[in-house]
């Protein structure tokens, strides 16, 4: 068995203010090996982007422990729902951000910077302003940027959900792909259940606050070519979707009752 890249342990969270405490997270417990891909789905509020802030180090759970593997060196990326570039500086020169902050600039990244910029499609743009960026382009952006400090996990949260729905499909495939093709650990929080399934190797299922891990389901889908796009036609496909929508309206269900 491959040793895990990331463990979770037991892990709680809540939040706290004037008002008294709301509990977030409750025994949360899992473990993702090296080159996954792993999607978390559940419920509005239930606490999924306060878990990649945990995993990210933003907060420290109140108690349980997140443990990476040091042998690797392990980094964490984190890309946000929103790209926050900024706006008076080139593409290149948002994608060298990080470099540029930690005083790391290099031939190696500067060469590095323009092969992420020609795999993505973008090479022709990189001295344009991010306002002559569409959505979907400006997303490729601030992954590459994420993808230039060299995270060995990546958490995307919900990173697609501003697109519209055609361009959140072409740009959903075409970051997948190159995550896997490059071989980085992936967490990604999303509400959209055909984008988990056509991205993951795994999904957890979140149950309504505070959080538990309510069920994990691996994927396996039968395909006639590697496109994430022919994910959606594969015949293991509408099973899976069920099960997920099932599981999550439980909870709302639930909650209602």
């Amino acid at each position: 068995m491959k040793q895990p890249i990331l463990q979770c342990q037991n892990v709680c969270f809540s939040y706290h203010n004037l008002k008294g405490e709301t509990s977030a997270l409750t025994n949360i417990s899992f473990q993702i090996t090296k080159g996954e891909f792993v999607s978390i789905v559940g419920p509005s509020g239930c606490g999924k982007s306060t878990l990649l802030s945990l995993i990210a180090g933003l907060n420290m759970p109140e108690s349980g422990t997140i443990t990476l593997d040091r042998s690797e060196n392990t980094k964490i990326g984190y890309m946000l729902q929103q790209d926050h570039l900024l706006e008076w500086r080139t593409i290149y020169q948002n994608i060298m951000l990080g470099p540029e902050i930690n005083q790391t600039i290099t031939p190696e990244n500067e060469k590095l910077a323009l092969t992420l910029l020609n795999d993505y499609g973008l090479a022709r743009f990189q001295d344009k302003k991010p306002g002559e960026l569409s959505g979907g382009m400006k997303q490729r952006v601030a992954l590459i940027r994420t993808m230039m400090l060299n995270p060995q996990i990546l958490l995307l949260d919900e990173p697609f959900s501003a697109l519209d729905y055609q361009t959140r499909l072409m740009v959903s495939a075409d970051i997948g792909r190159i995550i896997r093709k490059a071989g980085i650990t992936t967490i990604l929080v999303t509400h959209d259940l055909s984008e988990a399934i056509a991205l993951s190797d795994r999904i957890l299922i979140l149950s309504k606050r505070p959080a538990t891990i309510k069920k994990e389901l691996p994927i396996t889908l039968t395909l006639a070519d590697d496109s994430l796009l022919a994910a959606r036609n594969a015949p293991e496909f509408p099973n899976y979707f069920s099960v997920l929508w099932k599981e999550i309206s439980d909870e709302y269900d639930t909650e209602n009752r």
